[in-house]
């Protein structure tokens, strides 16, 4: 039977996961993937996904795509993988595309919040989905320095030391930093991200906020190129892959 490439839009809480990438040290999202999907459709699927986030990164709309030579409809994987899968994982969609198509050889845009709550003492039920602090942020330094970062640039300094991408130029189309509630929400949508560059980008912001840096800094930064001209590593539970958009 001839093969078809299906593509699965992924949700899931990364609080007990090491993130998607397969590991030899703790489970991961596309472990279970590949486990539940070869269950289902009786033979050996490995997933190839779009973005590799970080252990106790969320998602709402991770990307994936795997051939299989199972007859079951592509629109339907997704409700019986659902009934196989963690509920800490949950497929948003499954639909059939191209034997080529591949999530990580096509223009595309990717969208992460960071979210920050802020208040005098923590809120249990927001401890694994934002960062809590409850040192004073001035939101409007914080969206001037953001407006520094949009754009094409080489964003070496927000790269964590080891990465092994062969660029560290990328383009940020927005970041802008919305106050919701007690929650300050520091939404990116660019081109690709480097290793741990959001949450750089959100450590380095809160600084700003804090006082710590003025906003015409991140031109510095920017410029010099090293990982430590920038601000801390912000802690992953407070990031979510919002969206990909993909155009060809």
């Amino acid at each position: 039977m001839e093969k078809q490439r299906v593509r699965l839009t992924v949700a899931y809480d990364g609080t007990n996961y090491h993130g998607w990438q397969l590991q030899d040290n703790g489970i991961t999202i596309e472990e279970e993937l590949n486990r539940c999907l070869s269950g289902l459709l009786g033979e050996t699927i490995r997933v190839i996904g779009a973005s590799r986030t970080d252990s106790g990164v969320h998602a709402l709309g991770n990307v994936a795509v795997f051939d299989t030579e199972s007859p079951m409809p592509a629109g339907k994987i997704s409700y019986a993988l659902n009934q196989r899968l963690p509920e800490d994982i949950r497929i948003q969609k499954s639909e059939a595309v191209s034997p080529d198509w591949h999530p990580r050889h096509c223009e595309s845009r990717k969208t992460y919040e960071y979210r920050i709550y802020r208040a005098e003492f923590p809120m249990p039920v927001k401890r694994l989905y934002s960062y809590f602090t409850y040192n004073a942020l001035d939101v409007g330094r914080m969206r001037e320095a953001a407006a520094y970062l949009e754009g094409e640039h080489d964003f070496k300094s927000f790269c964590q030391t080891g990465s092994q991408a062969e660029s560290t130029v990328r383009t940020i189309y927005t970041l802008w930093v919305e106050e919701q509630g007690q929650d300050l929400v520091i939404r990116v949508c660019g081109s690709g991200f480097l290793y741990n560059m959001v949450r750089i980008i959100a450590g380095t912001l809160m600084e700003v906020g804090q006082g710590k840096r003025e906003p015409e800094s991140m031109q510095d930064i920017l410029k010099a190129r090293d990982r430590a001209s920038a601000g801390p590593t912000a802690p992953a539970h407070g990031l979510t892959l919002i969206r990909y958009e993909f155009f060809s």
